[in-house]
C-alpha cells in the first residue's frame, strides 16, 4: 500500500514539474496583459513566500545565520527579481513558447560560465551540445518575419540577461552556505525577490500608473494559479522528486517544458508555430539533452572508485 500511494505521489509529482512549470509562461503572459510585469512578479512571489515562511514558522521555527542570510538575498535577487522578473518583462514582447525554448538554452550558459570562470573545460558532448544549440537559435531566430520589431530585440536580450542571471546563481550557491531546508531556500528567496521586484516596479513607474480596475479575471486567475501551483505545489513536488528519484531523471522537466509552453502557447494563446520553429525546437531539446548527458557522465565518473 506505501509503495503504491508513493508512486502515485511520484507520479502527480512529475506531471506538476513538466506541465505546470511548463504552463507557466503563458500564465506569466496573459497577467501582464492587465498587469505591470515587475508587480506582477512581485505578487506571486511574495505571496507565496509568505505562505511557506508561515507554515515553516507554524511547524517550529525559521533559523538562519547572517551568512545564509546574505547568500539567500543574493539569490533572492539574481533568481527572481532580475531572472523571473526580466523574464516576464520580456515576455511583453515575446510568444510564451519561444521564451521558454530561450530559457532552455540554460546548461549550455552554465557550461560556459564553468569554463570561463572556474576554468572547468566543457566535455566532447558538451561542445557537440554546444554547437547544436545555436545552430538551433539562429535556425530559431532567423524566420521571415519573426523578428516583428526592435522591442522584440530587446524582449529577447532582457530574456538572454534573466537566463544568464539564473545560470550563474546555479553555479554560485552550491559552493555557499544554505539553510537546511530547501524548502526553506525558496521560502526565503521568494520574499527577498518580491521585495526587490516591489521596488523595481516603483522606480520603473509601473506602481504608479497600475489602476485595479485595468486587472481582469484571467489576469487574476493567472496570478493566482502561479502562486499555488506554478511555486508552492510545483517547488513542493521538485523537491519531493530530488528526495525519492536520481537527480537526472528530475533534470529531464528541461526538455519537457518548452514542449508544454509552444503547445499552450499555440492552441490557447493563437501564438505562432511555424514548421521550421518545430524544427528548432527538435534541434535545441537534443542540444540540452548532450549537455545534460555529459554533466550525468562526469559525475559517475567522479564517484567512481580507484
Amino acid at each position: 500500500m506505501k509503495k503504491t500511494k508513493e508512486f502515485w505521489y511520484i507520479l502527480l509529482s512529475f506531471f506538476a514539474i513538466y506541465i505546470i512549470w511548463g504552463s507557466t509562461y503563458l500564465a506569466n503572459t496573459w497577467g501582464i496583459a492587465s498587469f505591470p510585469p515587475f508587480m506582477f512578479a512581485s505578487l506571486r512571489f511574495s505571496i507565496a513566500g509568505l505562505f511557506i515562511i508561515i507554515f515553516l514558522l507554524l511547524k517550529g521555527g525559521l533559523r538562519v545565520t547572517k551568512e545564509q542570510l546574505k547568500e539567500t538575498f543574493l539569490a533572492g535577487f539574481l533568481f527572481f527579481a532580475l531572472g523571473n522578473g526580466l523574464l516576464v518583462w520580456g515576455l511583453q514582447f515575446i510568444e510564451s513558447g519561444i521564451a521558454a525554448l530561450i530559457i532552455s538554452l540554460q546548461p549550455l550558459v552554465i557550461g560556459l560560465m564553468l569554463w570561463l570562470l572556474y576554468r572547468k573545460a566543457p566535455g566532447f558532448l558538451s561542445w557537440i551540445g554546444l554547437g547544436i544549440g545555436l545552430i538551433g537559435m539562429g535556425l530559431l531566430v532567423w524566420q521571415d518575419g519573426f523578428i516583428s520589431s526592435s522591442n522584440w530585440l530587446i524582449g529577447f536580450g532582457a530574456i538572454l540577461v534573466a537566463m544568464t542571471s539564473w545560470a550563474f546563481i546555479s553555479i554560485r550557491i552550491n559552493d555557499r552556505e544554505k539553510p537546511d531546508s530547501i524548502i526553506k531556500i525558496a521560502g526565503l528567496q521568494m520574499v527577498f525577490g518580491g521585495i526587490l521586484l516591489a521596488i523595481m516596479s516603483l522606480v520603473t513607474g509601473e506602481f504608479q500608473q497600475f489602476q485595479m480596475s485595468d486587472v481582469n479575471k484571467k489576469a487574476l486567475y493567472s496570478l493566482i494559479y502561479l502562486i499555488f501551483f506554478g511555486s508552492i505545489i510545483a517547488f513542493s513536488a521538485f523537491n519531493y522528486l530530488l528526495v525519492k528519484v536520481s537527480p537526472i531523471k528530475v533534470s529531464t522537466s528541461a526538455y519537457i517544458n518548452p514542449i508544454v509552453a509552444l503547445f499552450l502557447g499555440w492552441h490557447l494563446n493563437a501564438e505562432q508555430l511555424s514548421t521550421q520553429s518545430i524544427i528548432a525546437t527538435v534541434i535545441l531539446l537534443t542540444s540540452v539533452f548532450l549537455i545534460n548527458a555529459d554533466k550525468y557522465k562526469s559525475k559517475k565518473k567522479a564517484v567512481k572508485p580507484a
